[in-house]
């Protein structure tokens, strides 16, 4: 009898992600209606063809409540940070999640908690 399930496990284990974008700071600022969210960010961009190029904003729930997309490559200047504004969080929410992407491996696979201070 073969055993496929511990195979499955490995293959969905998929392989080791070195380059991930790190979120290094984050400032959440109320801002009139919305929130400012003010994020440091680092990865080991390369150029045009790996480069940290977002990071989303998300409620405990996983909804997305806004997305900063990163225009181009940051290899010299690192970490980087930039914001985000009027980003609309539910009324009672004490915090968010920040996710980021990179342009080869896609979306981190590491939450950050921010709380909110009201």
């Amino acid at each position: 009898m073969i055993r496929i399930f511990p195979l499955l496990l490995i293959l969905a284990a998929g392989p080791a992600r070195a380059d991930d974008p790190v979120i290094e700071h984050v400032e959440a600022q109320r801002s009139g209606m919305g929130w400012r969210i003010t994020v440091t960010l680092s990865h080991p961009d390369t150029g045009w063809d790996h480069y940290a190029d977002g990071w989303a904003v998300l409620d405990a729930d996983g909804n997305r409540l806004g997305f900063r997309e990163l225009m181009h490559p940051h290899v010299h200047e690192q970490p980087f940070t930039r914001s985000l504004f009027d980003v609309m969080i539910p009324d009672g929410a004490s915090q968010v999640f920040l996710r980021a992407r990179c342009s080869e491996d896609g979306w981190s696979e590491s939450l950050t908690s921010v709380p909110l201070r009201k």
